[in-house]
């Protein structure tokens, strides 16, 4: 079987585990203070996972604790003279816990997981560095003697080389050169508008350690549909996100909005006619991507129907994991992921979205959409959701599943 059919069958497997667990609680907050160096220690009553991105303007920084349900309470803590201004917490997702931590200036942040140890029990250790300072290695904060530190090699931010390969993401932003997208009320063009958020976003992604990224198109021009999974599969994506900010049949309609490839029926009217919009006559043949074309035609259909099903189901959760994301950040046309016949997202083999990142057909939408802070926002809730997808299902061969292992190693 061909590794990366094996890769996804094995994802859409993974996909139901989490659910049955319990979920952890959040018990206690701890905190320590060293010059420019902060660390915050949160004891956890099991197991989590949990994902983390900034925000600016003002500087915030989020966590997100899948499955997590918080009991203890932050007030004890002593803020003052520290960088964080305060700390919000709430509900988002299926039962997640999101944290806000309200900043005074931008830190460098070191975060990791620590399994039981003697009296302590689960902890997520999160060392802020701030004023530009690069962040230190755990070990030499000796105020916080009961939380140790994991071995250098566990330590993301250390800028050595690891043996592992780059998961590799490209970034399609919709439309270009001849081809405008959706035009909003005052001359918005959606090209423009998702130009800048995937190059924001490609930005993001290349200062993560353990990603790569492509850009379809860096500039304005146009790109058809075929040639976007081609240029997908030529650069061995390990997921394609495309991005866009189209219009909607009717201009009250607003929120993002994340598809996912359907075989059959589009799951809603809206899907229908955003996937109908963006194919136009650009027609795609899945068949041809993955060489079969020598293979008799009944065992090519079912080695085609098995993949594209895999493969399917890892980008209906990899959508999932976006559409969390990006609930924190603006509002959601759907609060689930949409399903449709989008030709760009039928690469047989690669996890693949479409993300709309709100209407440009609606006015305080597309009033949005053209300013540079709430396009940073949008690129770092797709990252965050993209990593999240990433840190539960790791390509087997990559940086994070090896950082992964070598840290199931200390328990």
């Amino acid at each position: 079987m061909h590794r990366r059919q094996l890769l996804n069958f094995l994802l859409a497997g993974a996909a139901v585990l989490p659910f049955g667990l319990s979920a952890a609680q959040i018990q206690n907050a701890r905190l320590w203070r060293d010059g420019n160096k902060l660390r915050l220690v949160l004891d956890l009553s099991g197991p989590i996972q949990y994902k983390t991105f900034s925000l600016t303007s003002p500087e915030r920084l989020i966590i997100d604790l899948s499955g997590a349900k918080l009991t203890g309470d932050f007030r004890q803590l002593a803020l003052s003279n520290t960088v964080i201004r305060s700390i919000r917490s709430g509900h988002f997702g299926q039962g997640d816990t999101r944290l806000v931590l309200d900043l005074a200036s931008p830190v460098q942040l070191n975060s990791f997981l620590l399994p039981p140890e003697g009296t302590q029990g689960h902890r997520l250790v999160l060392d802020l560095t701030s004023n530009g300072a690069a962040a230190a290695a755990p070990a030499t904060l000796a105020a916080a003697p009961a939380v140790a530190a994991p071995p250098a090699q566990h330590d993301v931010t250390s800028g050595k080389p690891h043996p592992k390969r780059d998961i590799m993401v490209v970034v399609d932003p919709g439309h270009g050169g001849k081809d405008p997208g959706a035009v909003g009320s005052r001359g918005e063009r959606e090209k423009d508008v998702v130009l800048s958020i995937g190059r924001l976003l490609a930005k993001r992604l290349k200062r993560e350690k353990g990603f790569d990224v492509r850009l379809v198109r860096n500039d304005d021009f146009f790109v058809p549909l075929r040639k976007r999974v081609e240029f997908s599969r030529k650069n061995k994506a390990d997921m394609f996100i495309s991005v866009h900010a189209d219009a909607a049949p009717r201009i009250t309609a607003s929120g993002a909005s994340v598809f996912a490839l359907s075989e059959g029926g589009a799951t809603s009217t809206t899907a229908r006619f955003m996937a109908q919009r963006e194919n136009g006559a650009d027609l795609l043949g899945a068949q041809s991507l993955l060489n079969l074309k020598d293979k008799d035609p009944m065992l090519a259909g079912v080695i085609l129907d098995m993949s594209m099903n895999a493969t399917i189901a890892s980008s209906l959760q990899l959508g999932h994991s976006v559409l969390g994301s990006l609930e924190g950040i603006t509002t959601l046309h759907q609060r689930r992921v949409e399903q449709a016949g989008f030709a760009v997202l039928k690469s047989p083999d690669v996890p693949s979205i479409l993300v709309e990142t709100g209407f440009i057909s609606n006015a305080r939408d597309s009033q949005r959409l053209v300013t540079l802070r709430h396009q940073e926002a949008i690129a770092d809730g797709l990252f965050a959701g993209l990593k999240r997808y990433f840190e539960k299902n790791p390509p087997q061969d990559s940086y994070i599943a090896w950082q992964q292992q070598m840290q199931e190693s200390l328990v």
